[in-house]
């Protein structure tokens, strides 16, 4: 089994320059953390996009889902900024015959503290054993697109009753 990874920015892949917290997108990371982990799987990183996904646009969303379709690889993660993310699980749904796996995080993967290394860890568990379908890998839990929300407060995602 191969994994394809794709990456389309999000704060995992920011890069900051000053404490006014000026920032922009960075190369992808998803590649540099599951090297340094010395994985012992197959896997394909390719990058669509580089932007915040609070930039994100519909069109943007449908190159993602076109990509997700045309790969020949049925095990599929994409690293994606937290704003948005649900809302591209959502456009994702009804994808034939694949599990896809979004994840991200709320500290850019160059940070000491981030959870990026482990959010990417438990997206790439869930994709190898879940059935197909899409799903949310963020703070230790796998979620529903549509019982699941951001809360920005606490800086985690979390689920909500149907």
């Amino acid at each position: 089994m191969t994994i394809r990874i794709f990456t389309t920015g999000g704060t995992i892949d920011k890069v900051y320059f000053d404490k006014k917290s000026q920032y922009e997108i960075g190369d992808p990371q998803a590649g540099g953390v599951l090297e340094r982990a010395n994985v012992c799987f197959d896997y394909e990183v390719t990058s669509l996009l580089r932007q915040d996904s609070l930039d994100m646009t519909d069109e943007d969303r449908l190159k993602i889902k076109t990509a997700v379709q045309s790969t020949p690889e049925k095990h599929i993660v994409i690293t994606h900024g937290t704003d948005t993310m649900i809302a591209t699980a959502k456009v994702l749904e009804g994808t034939p015959a694949k599990t896809i796996v979004l994840t991200g995080s709320m500290y850019p993967a160059r940070f000491r503290d981030s959870d990026a290394v482990f959010n990417l860890g438990c997206a790439v568990v869930a994709v190898q054993t879940l059935p197909p379908g899409v799903y949310i890998a963020m703070n230790g839990c796998i979620f529903d697109p549509h019982l699941s929300r951001k809360n920005i407060q606490l800086n985690r995602f979390e689920r909500i009753s149907p």
